[in-house]
């Protein structure tokens, strides 16, 4: 029998008393290790001892990505620095980035949850995966070539771009799956076809993951590829790095590793829990992180708690694909918009394609005014129109509820990204 990196918890109730002990682990953990956050803790008046079960994660203070700012450079370390064997750093482009420090048992833990997500992929030693992310300081890159020989399996270290390596090594290594950003996987998706080398190539699966994508995204590249299957990977730099939860086969949410942190969604607002199916922000507090716990770190990521257990059989919890971040929100005439009702609402349309542009500007009256471009979909006349434009603007103004104009673009007419698509420009003053 191959190793398995899932647990073994017979039920819920397994599960919940191994978190209880991880919560009091990481908070006596904490407290013990870091000046930072004894004093985070002491001014609420907490302690470790004040722990007698999961509901007592109520009582306690949030952190959040300032405090990793203004703990630069070795922030909310609880361990001493002799035992911090590797740092990450956050892609963020404003002011000091969030530097993370791992020890040798936190890089095992991440490297056993990457290697979770591909077993439950359906990934085995037999494949060949073909890395397109970012390395270097980024966690990306390490965190799936890491994952993949964890499990076993060949990997492919290409990096992000390249596109001509790319297809080289997807024709000769036969490479049968794919990690990248969305907006990746659509240009080589559309390079493999334009090249004519999709009779010549043997992938089987993508993992995406760093951005979000829309339905229309992924029916596209899952159909330019003639892809078995595509899974949507999740994590963050402060959460040891991707690899924290995946969709599995039946794609009914996220299973996300409860066993390695607790999740709350919150309200962003009021901090409080949302109603079963409401979007709320991502709250995070890690089990057994050793350099850098997290205690109800506010990652700013929106999605929604599935309540009900998967088909597939997994006892883990599962959450809807990240709707976007609370910091991404636009502010519309008074109306909170977020990346992923656009998403939405685009993808139920036939005639459009996957991708699509917010354009913001304020006009002379002083009022704000959003415009759409949005691409056909491939095979779809852009010239006539009127009816999706017309069908657009009734949409978004009833499930997002603000008025805006739609511009249909040709197939192929906005640009393609290697990285992270450019989807909200922004032009008011």
């Amino acid at each position: 029998m191959e190793k398995t990196f899932m647990p073994d918890f017979k039920d819920q109730e397994q599960l919940y008393e191994h978190q209880l002990e991880g919560l009091k682990w990481t908070l006596s953990h904490a407290y013990k290790g870091s000046p930072f956050y004894r004093k985070h803790l002491e001014a609420t008046g907490v302690i470790p001892e004040d722990i007698k079960s999961l509901d007592d994660l109520s009582n306690l203070p949030f952190t959040s990505g300032n405090d990793l700012k203004e703990g630069y450079p070795l922030p909310l370390l609880s361990v001493p620095e002799k035992d911090v064997v590797r740092i990450h750093a956050s892609s963020g482009t404003t002011g000091k980035r969030k530097i993370l420090s791992y020890t040798q048992n936190d890089l095992d833990e991440w490297f056993d949850m990457f290697a979770r997500c591909y077993e439950i992929a359906g990934l085995t030693c037999e494949d060949r995966v073909q890395i397109a992310v970012g390395y270097g300081v980024w966690t990306a890159g390490m965190g799936f070539q890491l994952g993949c020989e964890r499990l076993g399996a060949m990997a492919i270290p290409v990096g992000p771009g390249n596109i001509d390596m790319q297809c080289q090594f997807l024709v000769d290594l036969q490479s049968t799956v794919f990690c990248c950003t969305a907006s990746m996987a659509l240009l080589m998706a559309e390079e493999i076809n334009k090249r004519g080398i999709k009779d010549q190539i043997n992938l089987k699966k993508i993992i995406l993951g760093s951005e979000r994508c829309s339905s229309a995204m992924w029916a596209k590249i899952k159909e330019l590829m003639g892809l078995e299957d595509m899974f949507d990977i999740t994590g963050m730099t402060e959460l040891y790095g991707p690899g924290t939860g995946l969709d599995c086969p039946k794609h009914e949410g996220i299973h996300y590793w409860a066993d390695k942190y607790i999740l709350e969604i919150l309200n962003p607002d009021t901090l409080k829990p949302v109603e079963d199916g409401e979007i709320g922000e991502m709250v995070v507090t890690t089990l057994c992180k050793e350099a850098v716990p997290l205690i109800r770190y506010r990652t700013r990521d929106l999605t929604r708690k599935i309540s009900n257990l998967c088909s597939c059989g997994n006892i883990l919890p599962m959450h809807d694909k990240i709707m976007g971040r609370s910091d991404d929100m636009i502010i519309l005439r008074g109306v909170n918009i977020y990346p992923g009702q656009i998403d939405e609402v685009l993808s139920s349309i036939p005639d459009v394609g996957s991708e699509y542009q917010l354009h913001l500007e304020r006009k002379d009256d002083g009022k704000d005014y959003m415009t759409i471009k949005v691409e056909s979909r491939q095979g779809i006349d852009s010239v006539n129109t009127q009816d999706t434009t017309t069908k657009i603007k009734k949409m978004i103004k009833s499930k997002v509820m603000v008025s805006c104009d739609a511009h249909i673009c040709a197939y192929g007419e906005l640009p393609r990204y290697a990285g992270k698509a450019q989807r909200i420009f922004d032009n008011r003053s």
